[in-house]
């Protein structure tokens, strides 16, 4: 029997529209659940920042509401403030979230704001450090460091926070790929820690080989809510949202069309591919 995870953040029949513009979000509803990993796909424009806005309580829905943990968001400073503590977002742009003039007043930014006890900002900040491989980083200046060390001094401040959720707007955007491998491991170890993880991204092989489930928008509205092998079968979806297929889905595919008697899987990683092939622990390059 399938156990249900645990609902944290909940939208139902969310509207949005900004000023002289269609609806940016449309009736949408969705439950977001404990220690998931989604990725929000969608062309541009399709809604998924708005969405992500909403989420986090920058933005206000003009209908619909938003639950935390069962308890309906009435947009008081107090409610607002303890939505953003649990519900983190990391934007694309790491420089239009760092202000601060060292990495660990950046970081300690955040906790400050809650009036905490200096010995409880000390501590949340010497574990979001430590967790994002940041000693050595402590006095330094956040503009001077690379691409890849704002993302994570980004992620650090989310993390002082103690968030259950943390969203992340394109996050391997701009990243070389030696920066994007190591985001994608400390993905995995937030996961393993049990923060419920929502990524938008137009990187669809990036996104299905993270995710457990697939969201996708298309004009505002929701068109597909399924495990990423379903959402990337599925041709009407495709189609409908602008989306291309991941290239081992494809490429999977058409190995088993080939050799249907010999070979069977969904491979989401090149290790889980090579064992789909009957090659594991045999030497490659």
């Amino acid at each position: 029997m399938k156990i249900e995870q645990e609902s944290l953040l909940s939208l139902q029949n969310v509207v949005y529209a900004y000023p002289d513009e269609e609806p940016a979000l449309r009736e949408v509803s969705i439950d977001i659940r404990r220690g998931e990993r989604i990725a929000v796909l969608g062309n541009n424009g399709a809604g998924k920042s708005t969405f992500f806005l909403i989420c986090n309580g920058i933005l206000r829905p003009q209908q619909g509401r938003i639950s935390f943990a069962g308890e309906e968001i009435r947009y008081t400073k107090k409610d607002l403030t303890e939505l953003r503590k649990k519900v983190g977002i990391v934007f694309q742009d790491a420089d239009n979230q760092i202000i601060a003039s060292t990495v660990e007043s950046e970081i300690s930014f955040g906790p400050m704001n809650l009036c905490l006890p200096l010995r409880e900002v000390e501590r949340l900040v010497d574990e979001a450090v430590e967790q994002m491989d940041l000693e050595a980083y402590r006095q330094r200046p956040p503009q001077y460091l690379s691409g890849g060390e704002k993302k994570r001094v980004s992620i650090a401040d989310i993390l002082a926070m103690r968030p259950e959720i943390i969203l992340f707007d394109e996050p391997t955007a701009s990243l070389d790929p030696k920066n994007t491998a190591l985001l994608e491991e400390t993905l995995d170890k937030l996961s393993k820690r049990g923060i419920t993880l929502v990524v938008s991204t137009h990187d669809v092989d990036f996104a299905y080989r993270f995710a457990s489930r697939a969201v996708v928008f298309s004009r505002g509205e929701i068109v597909a809510d399924a495990e990423p092998d379903a959402v990337f079968s599925d041709a009407s979806v495709i189609r409908e949202a602008g989306l291309k297929r991941p290239l081992l889905f494809d490429v999977a595919r058409l190995v088993r069309q080939a050799f249907p008697q010999v070979v069977s899987g969904e491979p989401r990683t090149l290790e889980e591919f090579r064992k789909m092939l009957g090659l594991d622990g045999k030497p490659h390059t």
